[in-house]
């Protein structure tokens, strides 16, 4: 079954097109994910299908012709574009100790990373949202797991990111990462998600 890409999910797969006054060149790149994408590139004559990494076309005189691009070919002609793109969003996840804010010593190492990549970011805007397992009362949960945001945001803030740029929320516990009974203690679920882009 044909697999035709609308211009919307573009991010699975980047188009490239390079113009100039007498073609263009549309090459289809990798998906980040490895998920199969495709392009269609169409003119009066018909359609070419690009569903294969590195398939290209280029349109001259009206008309499109297939040809097979390589990475090396990518890298020399779209280099400079492809390295103009906003980095990917990432996520990360820390996990807190039972009963407070404190995250547990394998979490503090991983802060340590995370914090390194956040500052290396050129423009970072960050999530960060608490969560708690079911141990306790909703409202408990939710004062909690507010805090283990607001205790994340401040530890970032510390290390050198805007405040302005840092946002903190709490769901308590209503979306764990393990389904549990009330009152079931869960390592997974007592956890702040950090979410940067």
């Amino acid at each position: 079954m044909r697999n035709e890409m609308r211009l919307s999910l573009l991010a699975l797969a980047v188009l490239m097109l390079a113009g100039c006054a007498s073609s263009e060149r549309v090459v289809l790149l990798p998906s980040a994910d490895g998920r199969a994408s495709a392009v269609v590139v169409r003119d009066a004559k018909g359609e070419l299908v690009l569903d294969q990494p590195y398939a290209g076309s280029v349109r001259s005189q009206g008309t499109n012709s297939a040809y097979r691009s390589t990475p090396e070919e990518v890298k020399e002609r779209f280099g400079a574009a492809l390295a103009a793109q906003p980095a990917r969003p990432r996520s990360y996840v820390l996990y807190f100790q039972g009963g407070g804010n404190q995250l547990m010593p394998e979490s503090q190492t991983e802060f340590a990373k995370m914090r390194a990549e956040v500052l290396a970011w050129p423009a970072p805007e960050i999530m960060v949202i608490g969560h708690t397992d079911r141990v306790g009362s909703v409202q408990s949960n939710d004062a909690l797991s507010l805090k283990r945001a607001e205790s994340v945001r401040t530890l970032l803030i510390e290390a050198g990111i805007p405040a302005s740029k840092l946002e903190a929320a709490g769901r308590g516990e209503r979306e764990p990462l393990v389904a549990t009974a009330d009152e079931v203690a869960e390592a997974k679920n007592r956890r702040v998600e950090i979410n940067l882009r």
